[in-house]
C-alpha cells in the first residue's frame, strides 16, 4: 500500500531539524544552481510556493513580489518560520496540503515548487490544484527529480524506490513531466538545460 499524506508528513516531521544538514552537500554542489535557474523564471506580483520546507528558496524570492508559501509538515514549517524571522524574509507561511489548497481559483500569477511532487501521494491531484489556483495566462514552475530515461538506471531507481520512500517519504521514480501534461495547461515545456533526472518544467495556463 502506498503511504498516505499522514505517513509522509510524519517522516518529514522527523527529519525537519536535520534536513538542511542532511542535504547540505547536494545543495551546494547541485541544487543551489537549479534553484537559481528556477526562480529566475518567476513573473507576476503574487507568487505561491508549494512545499516551502525549511525555507531553502528564501534567498531567491523576488524583492518586489508578494510571496505566499505552504508546507504540509508542521515541523518543516517551524524551521521555515524561524529562518524567515532570522533572515527578515517577508513571506506568508501556512500549513497546507497541496492536494487540497485553501485558495480561490485563479489566485496566483506564478505557482512554484522545487523537489515536491516526489512526496505527494496523489501527484496528479496536487498538480490539478496548482492549475486551479493559477491565474489564466499565469505559470506553474516545477523543479523535480524524475525517473531516468536510461533503462538500466531506471530499473535500479525502481528497485531502490521502496527503501527511499520508507526512509524519507520521497519517490525517485516519478514521471512528473507526463503528469503535468495530463493537466489542462495551454503549454508545457521542459527547460533545455534540464538533465536526465532533474527537470525544470514550465507550464502555462
Amino acid at each position: 500500500m502506498k503511504p498516505d499524506s499522514t505517513v509522509i508528513k510524519q517522516r518529514y516531521d522527523r527529519l525537519a531539524p536535520y534536513f538542511d544538514g542532511l542535504e547540505a552537500v547536494m545543495e551546494g554542489l547541485f541544487f543551489k544552481s537549479w534553484r537559481k535557474q528556477l526562480w529566475a523564471k518567476v513573473d507576476g506580483r503574487h507568487i505561491l510556493e508549494v512545499g516551502a520546507g525549511t525555507g531553502k528558496n528564501f534567498g531567491y524570492y523576488p524583492a518586489d513580489a508578494r510571496i505566499t508559501a505552504i508546507d504540509f509538515s508542521s515541523k518543516m514549517l517551524e524551521q521555515a518560520m524561524q529562518k524567515s524571522k532570522r533572515k527578515n524574509i517577508p513571506v506568508d507561511l501556512s500549513l497546507m496540503d497541496v492536494q487540497s489548497l485553501c485558495y480561490a481559483d485563479n489566485s496566483f500569477d506564478t505557482v512554484i515548487a522545487s523537489f515536491v511532487f516526489c512526496s505527494v501521494p496523489l501527484p496528479l491531484k496536487g498538480l490539478k490544484e496548482l492549475y486551479r489556483v493559477c491565474k489564466p495566462g499565469g505559470q506553474v514552475l516545477l523543479l523535480e527529480h524524475v525517473l531516468s530515461s536510461n533503462r538500466v538506471l531506471a530499473k535500479a531507481m525502481n528497485f531502490i524506490n521502496p527503501a527511499v520512500v520508507a526512509l524519507v517519504g520521497a519517490n525517485i521514480n516519478r514521471d512528473t513531466v507526463k503528469n503535468v501534461k495530463g493537466c489542462p495547461f495551454e503549454s508545457v515545456r521542459v527547460d533545455e538545460h534540464s538533465s536526465d533526472i532533474i527537470k525544470l518544467i514550465e507550464a502555462r495556463k
